[in-house]
């Protein structure tokens, strides 16, 4: 008999017509937590749902978990007017608020912040308010994203309920890197569309907007120190003011999300010789960057001197992959000083990779590189790299054995603009296959999805990245014995998160079939 395979996407119109029209009864929460318990009682959330900060350190000058406490309400409200008459209910099930106790008085977004929380909805009768406790702002954040999951309106009582209560929630991220990266060189993103895309992260609680700026195509930063670089800008209208970066930065940080920049040399580059035709190494050989001219150093430096001063960030990302360094061998000034130097193009590759390294260390950056470096010299780079796995399998175990950090983004499962790999691709892509001892675990930082912006804009972005990066943001959030290991076991729960996206204005794509696909047929948000 013929073996018939059928693709998982086939089952999802099954799997989730059996929970569908009993959705608001189950613990539909993405992430999963590390731990939940919850009860059969309903609360009702009061008219006048407060904040309050009893036992809190955080003075919160800044503001930021006044405004996140405000954006929760605005997103369990979801424009709906609520009009509910609460006097005609059982008072001791209105909830009044919600306290939030925090730790550090410190508002300091970096790296390695500790992201947990413990999040307690109590039983009608027992208390008036549901306690948040979290070490830092940023875990309080994660912990109001949890809350507005277990918050829906109700359309028959005009109330918004949280079903389920008691809840106890205690949550932890497995990973400290949550990465989602864009592209604003191939396709001009606005700023408003990035915002966006930094506000469907935080709903998944992805931590780190990996914001490829630059390359090939385009160059639409301004950079102070040498203002000609955004020259290489599509035109004068796709371009960022550094303004508009240090914006971007703030808004991202104020939501939890840090935001790592990257140039990446010394190839991608050719878009730099626009407004400073010296870094070429020739007129029709436009990169890699020219690494004989001492005036391509001097503006790296200036880059991220001027960098410095926006993206605070530990981590920078240099880029290094897909260098042809034929152009170098073919340009006769280049390869006379190959010759000069005694190099070959390798030896030149190399060069350039580590002295762009060491003029990001000045600057007190730690790096990234594409895998490529490591590939090629490994042994040669700074202890301070972390090397971003995206071609080759088995990079992340050879990179922790050497003792590197690793970020795991391999293409075939985690980019995005593979519109063929599909959301359980996304889902059982594990980062620490064949990586058995701790101390090397500890090295693989975490992972991150890829936007890359060859065939998206802001006409389309948000449904090729969602529901497909959440399936990879539980992978990266959620401790490893609490992931399914049959994607099959949550495609409800998935689809449920799809369709919260959707009402809260993240146009995120069905489940079932590819990247970006439409539905297929009329029908409810839930059973596609």
């Amino acid at each position: 008999m013929e073996k018939i395979e059928i693709p998982i996407c086939a089952f999802l119109l099954i799997q989730v017509a059996l929970v569908y029209g009993d959705h608001l009864h189950q613990a539909n929460i993405w992430p999963m937590p590390n731990f939940v318990s919850y009860g059969d009682k309903t609360l009702f959330i009061s008219n006048a749902f407060e904040l309050k900060t009893e036992g809190s350190k955080f003075g919160d000058a800044s503001g930021i978990l006044k405004d996140g406490f405000s954006r929760l309400m605005d997103i369990v409200k979801l424009d709906h007017v609520i009009d509910a008459n609460l006097s005609l209910f059982e008072q001791s099930a209105v909830l009044g608020g919600i306290n939030v106790a925090i730790a550090s008085p410190s508002s300091e977004l970096q790296y390695g912040v500790d992201e947990s929380y413990k999040l307690i909805v109590p039983s009608p009768g027992e208390q008036a308010y549901a306690r948040l406790e979290a070490p830092t702002v940023y875990g309080a954040l994660h912990g109001l994203q949890t809350f507005s999951q277990l918050c829906h309106f109700n359309y028959r009582t005009r109330a918004i309920e949280v079903k389920l209560a008691p809840w106890t929630i205690i949550d932890i991220p497995r990973f400290p890197y949550r990465g989602l990266l864009i592209d604003t060189s191939r396709h001009y993103l606005p700023l408003p569309v990035i915002k966006s895309v930094i506000d469907s992260m935080v709903y998944a609680k992805l931590n780190v907007l990996h914001w490829h700026i630059v390359d090939t195509q385009s160059f639409p930063l301004e950079i102070p120190s040498y203002p000609k670089l955004w020259n290489g800008a599509y035109s004068t209208s796709e371009r960022y003011t550094i303004a508009d970066a240090a914006e971007i930065v703030s808004y991202a940080q104020k939501r939890g999300v840090n935001v790592l920049a990257e140039i990446d040399v010394p190839g991608h580059a050719a878009s730099w010789g626009v407004g400073y035709p010296s870094l070429w190494p020739s007129a029709n050989c436009t990169q890699p960057l020219d690494v004989s001219n001492e005036f391509t150093f001097k503006l790296i430096d200036g880059i991220l001197s001027d960098f410095k001063k926006v993206f605070k960030f530990r981590f920078i990302h240099l880029g290094g992959d897909e260098v042809d360094t034929a152009c170098w061998e073919s340009t006769p000034h280049v390869k006379e000083w190959l010759a000069k130097h005694k190099m070959n193009g390798s030896d030149a590759y190399q060069y350039f990779v580590l002295r762009a390294q060491k003029i990001a260390l000045l600057h007190g950056y730690e790096i990234v590189n594409w895998e490529e470096t490591f590939n090629h010299f490994g042994d040669k780079l700074s202890r301070k790299t972390v090397v971003h796995n995206w071609l080759e399998i088995g990079v992340p175990e050879r990179a922790v054995a050497a003792g590197l950090r690793c970020i795991v983004s391999n293409q075939d499962k985690w980019y995005l603009d593979h519109l063929d790999s599909t959301w359980d691709q996304f889902y059982m892509n594990e980062p620490l296959t064949n990586i058995t001892q701790p101390k090397q675990q500890a090295l693989v930082i975490g992972g991150e999805v890829c936007m890359w912006g060859e065939h998206i804009d802001a006409s389309d972005i948000q449904q090729t990245i969602w529901p497909r990066a959440a399936a990879a943001a539980e992978r990266l959030w959620t401790t490893y014995n609490k992931l399914a290991k049959d994607p099959r076991e949550v495609i409800g729960r998935l689809a449920h998160f799809r369709c919260l996206l959707n009402q809260r204005g993240i146009a995120a794509a069905p489940l079932a079939g590819y990247g970006r696909v439409a539905p297929e047929d009329p029908g409810s948000c839930y059973k596609q």
